[in-house]
């Protein structure tokens, strides 16, 4: 008999072999204690792309690449949680044109020479059995910023006048986009309304990125309709007060959101997904005495889920807050949860994804047990534990495959469950 260390089929240099796949839960015949396992580890199937366990990777800006091209920043910083056994991971907001951007440092989809360097960090993943999607996003009116660090520093101490970068820094604050010329803050400029032109532009570059997606190899797409930024911007009263089609009435400030999501499902066979914000967080209530919209809340968030399950969208991956520079939210552990938890009592055959402060494994388990969501987005905490699927599979006593090269670092997790198994 010969024992090898065998390579990835395929791989384009060598890589070990992982089997299982890296984070999947070890066969009850060799784990008798992964006979019941955890809804957590638990897989799950979305249009024919299976998801070895329930925890993905929350898009994260990392504000390093270079004209829009991803860097090998992203392909160490993804290529890390691709071998740390999480279910799945979301590459960062990536913009479909230029002027989208949230900063001159955001990856985007917006020509082909930027398929190349996400082609390679999909590559890795898939290499190494980890599935991998991309979250489409313009940002509007919240683009042409600095990276974070530039701005300020995490103890609130200010270092630029302006979070708007300027042309000689790199920005565009002369081609700022929105529904209305409403800033964010006035730490903002104004936005340019957009023209029917504007937002036929923007809406074929969302379908090209999406066509790109397809030569990179991503296994997803979410569109990023949430956190202030385009389409959100469309969907909220207190940024769009246009009084065309596009503005004023629900129906009217559905119509450019709906017509993306259209558009990129017509040309995209896998999982889609859409990131919606389910509250503005604002600090009167979502309609007034008379019945009009004051804010968007999680009663049109019900009403657009339905819209966009009827479109052919997979998964609702439920955040919110963004638009409105004064929300005041009650922040703690799994602050967001509850939004989700009404989306999938509204819509209980479409997947939901809840984000959001989630920081312990019995805390994530309990959401999907409970059926508050399907799915959960792990951001932060990832970010302090790259390790976070493996301890939590600990915590819930699970047995998941480590990377063959990291087996012995979780040899006394693993030795002892395999008792009176003996090698060949």
């Amino acid at each position: 008999m010969s024992y090898i260390n065998k390579r990835v089929p395929g791989a384009d240099q060598f890589f070990p072999l992982n089997d299982p796949p890296i984070g999947t839960a070890y066969s009850k015949d060799l784990y008798p204690q992964n006979a019941e396992l955890p809804t957590l580890f638990k897989p799950i199937t979305i249009r024919g792309v299976t998801f070895k366990n329930r925890i993905i990777v929350s898009p994260m800006c990392q504000y390093s690449a270079d004209d829009g091209h991803a860097t090998d920043w992203h392909l160490v910083e993804l290529g890390g949680y691709a071998t740390r056994g999480v279910g799945a991971i979301c590459v960062e907001a990536t913009s479909v044109v230029p002027e989208g951007r949230v900063s001159p440092e955001d990856v985007g989809l917006w020509k082909d020479s930027q398929i190349a360097p996400l082609k390679r960090i999909v590559d890795f993943a898939h290499a190494h059995g980890t599935v991998i999607g991309v979250q489409l996003g313009h940002a509007g009116r919240k683009a042409s910023t600095y990276a974070p660090w530039v701005h300020s520093d995490f103890a609130g101490t200010f270092r630029a006048p302006k979070e708007v970068a300027r042309k000689h820094e790199g920005g565009w604050p002369d081609n700022v986009l929105g529904p209305s010329d409403i800033p964010y803050s006035n730490q903002y400029d104004k936005p340019k309304p957009m023209t029917e032109e504007d937002l036929q532009h923007a809406e074929d570059a969302f379908v090209q990125a999406a066509e790109r997606c397809k030569q990179v190899g991503f296994d997803f797409i979410e569109i990023h309709g949430a956190h202030g930024y385009l389409i959100h911007q469309f969907l909220s009263p207190l940024s769009n007060v246009r009084t065309d089609q596009y503005g004023g009435s629900l129906e009217n400030r559905l119509r450019w959101p709906l017509r993306v999501a259209q558009k990129v499902r017509a040309v995209w066979d896998k999982p889609l997904f859409y990131r919606i914000s389910a509250t503005d967080w604002a600090d009167t209530p979502e309609q007034d005495a008379n019945g009009k919209w004051t804010q968007w809340g999680i009663e049109q968030s019900k009403i657009f889920t339905g819209e966009l399950e009827k479109l052919g969208i997979d998964l609702i991956d439920t955040t919110t807050g963004g638009i409105w520079e004064k929300q005041r939210i009650d922040v703690g552990p799994g602050y967001q949860t509850p939004f989700a938890e009404a989306l999938k009592k509204a819509h209980p055959n479409l997947a939901i994804g809840t984000v959001g402060l989630i920081t312990e494994a019995e805390q994530a388990e309990s959401y999907l047990r409970d059926g508050k969501a399907d799915v959960v987005f792990i951001a932060r905490a990832l970010i302090r534990n790259p390790n976070w699927a493996i301890h939590a599979a600990e915590k819930l006593g699970v047995a998941i495959k480590p990377a063959n090269q990291h087996e012995r670092g979780w040899a006394k997790l693993l030795t002892p469950a395999r008792a009176g198994v003996t090698k060949p």
